[in-house]
């Protein structure tokens, strides 16, 4: 029946097919070690935002907070509307908005960028009768 002795138990050479299974066991995918590496440069470059403590809920952005801010503050200045008041509503999905980059944009967004203005002296977020708003200096 089958061969004895040393031969028997010496391992197989492996295929090439074999081989690349065994360097890459699920091919497209990329191992953790590698997908924590690049979560860690977007946290580092501000596009990630962790949800919560154990690392397992991320918020990607396409956009820094400070980079969406910034688009906002220069619409707002170059409309000359320092000195007003707007509900977020108006902000992202008024008529006044609707050719700039930021229209459309989600709340969670809307409320980083407006905080990283709020830190700059150059915005305050306020509560308004029917929710939130934003005055511009």
């Amino acid at each position: 029946p089958g061969a004895r002795g040393p031969a028997a138990r010496a391992p197989l050479a492996p295929t090439p097919r074999l081989r690349q299974r065994l360097l890459n066991p699920r091919p497209g995918k990329l191992p953790l070690e590698s997908i924590q590496v690049v979560l860690e440069e977007l946290r580092k470059n501000g596009n990630l935002e962790w949800l919560d403590k154990n690392k397992t809920s991320f918020l990607i952005m396409w956009k820094r907070p400070e980079e969406w801010g910034k688009l906002i503050y220069q619409w707002v200045s170059k409309n000359g509307l320092t000195n007003s008041v707007f509900t977020l509503y108006e902000l992202v999905s008024g008529d006044d908005t609707e050719n700039e980059e930021f229209h459309g944009l989600d709340e969670a967004t809307l409320l980083r960028a407006l905080q990283a203005l709020q830190q700059e002296h150059k915005a305050e977020i306020i509560t308004l009768d029917d929710g939130r708003g934003v005055k511009f200096f």
